[in-house]
């Protein structure tokens, strides 16, 4: 009987190359369509904004509480999308849990999402996963963002009564200037029978009829002049002027420098007492202070601190900190307290700005009566002058 010779079989985890088995087939398509299904995702995460400032609060806040509870950190995502009603915001919770599904980390996900996790969320969530005190780390984040959403709101609430005032003052003076102006015009070229009028209610006369003759022009020039406005602000050269004038314009510059200190503090006490390495914490509050004068000022910092320097001498020879703010930094870091005197200052300035725009709100009130006063004042006595003259010439 002839012996048959069995060859041994090749070992199936080691397949030959150029060939496919059916499970790196499956496991390529299913990579394939998931980069395709994150293209898409991103796409369409690509128009709007998915969460607006206090959105983003109470979502930290709930996370915050959830973490806290014992909850992992994947199912605190999976419920908080379930509820969420918002459908980009939604997806954006569903990709970072994703992300830890396929074993990313949290931050991971979160730095996917730029456009609404910023840098210092991202940082304080990388230093919590760090040092294993995540749900400590989002607390802390949550409070930040809160009182950054009430300092925000505060200083709002004190720019929202001008900006009405301002508008209806514009409201009555083009109803005058269109409408009640034309009409004393033709009155007044009537009674004087040719007489030259006073140079103030010419000029109003001639402000009147441009503005009737050439009304689009005049709607098309005021929209161009705020768009051109904004578009100056963001240049290098209009940032630098806008922001320069915000912290030192009257009355209103020490609210906005007070708001910038607090989040200042705030920011850098925040991601200090986070575990986030000094000069890295620097570089965060740079990016987000909001203000160009307030960033180089903490850009000079960092390049002490990076030669070996402590943080107040250099902040101090800023000359835009107050020297009580460098003294308790000074203070803080003798004692090794840092961040607790940067949160005790941030507190402090928050406070000074609540009381700020309470004074604020009761100075600009009489302002704008006063303002409103002069503009349709100024109108009046212009229409009044030639009916001075036309008594005259009557009696």
């Amino acid at each position: 009987m002839a012996k048959l010779s069995v060859r041994p079989a090749a070992p199936a985890t080691a397949p030959t190359p150029g060939t496919f088995t059916a499970k790196a087939v499956g496991k390529a398509a299913a990579t394939t369509f998931a980069m395709g299904d994150s293209a898409a995702r991103k796409r369409r995460r690509s128009f709007g904004r998915a969460i607006n400032g206090k959105g983003l609060a109470v979502f930290t806040r709930q996370l915050a509480v959830l973490t806290k509870a014992g909850m992992p950190i994947l199912r605190c995502l999976e419920v908080l999308a379930r509820q969420e009603k918002r459908p980009k915001f939604k997806q954006v919770i569903e990709d970072v849990a994703d992300t830890i599904r396929s074993g990313g980390n949290f931050s991971d996900g979160l730095a996917a999402h730029d456009k609404v996790f910023d840098r210092l969320y991202v940082n304080m969530v990388k230093a919590g996963e760090a040092g294993g005190v995540l749900q400590v780390v989002l607390e802390r984040i949550a409070v930040f963002s809160e009182k950054a959403q009430k300092l925000t709101g505060k200083v709002k609430s004190a720019m929202i009564y001008p900006v009405i005032i301002v508008c209806v003052a514009m409201a009555i003076v083009s109803v005058l200037m269109v409408v009640v102006v034309p009409k004393f015009q033709d009155i007044f070229s009537g009674l004087l029978k040719g007489k030259p009028l006073p140079a103030l209610t010419q000029g109003l006369m001639d402000v009147s009829n441009f503005v009737k003759d050439h009304y689009l022009l005049a709607t098309a020039g005021a929209i161009g002049a705020y768009v051109g406005f904004n578009l100056f602000g963001k240049t290098k050269v209009g940032r630098r002027i806008y922001d320069w004038l915000m912290i030192h314009m009257p009355i209103l510059g020490d609210l906005f420098l007070k708001g910038a200190i607090a989040r200042f503090t705030r920011t850098f006490g925040t991601l200090l007492s986070s575990g986030v390495p000094i000069l890295q914490a620097l570089i965060i509050t740079r990016d987000t202070s909001g203000n160009v004068h307030v960033a180089d000022a903490i850009n000079v910092v960092h390049d002490r601190v990076k030669e070996g320097d402590n943080v107040a001498k250099p902040l101090e020879s800023t000359h835009i900190f107050p020297g009580m703010v460098t003294s308790m930094i000074e203070v803080g870091e003798e004692t090794g307290a840092l961040p607790d005197m940067l949160t005790r200052i941030a507190d402090t300035y928050d406070e000074e700005v609540d009381n700020a725009v309470a004074g604020l709100t009761s100075i600009i009130e009489p302002i704008m009566i006063v303002f409103m006063a002069v503009m349709v004042g100024t109108i009046v006595i212009a229409l009044f002058l030639p009916l001075v003259s036309i008594i005259q010439q009557l009696s």
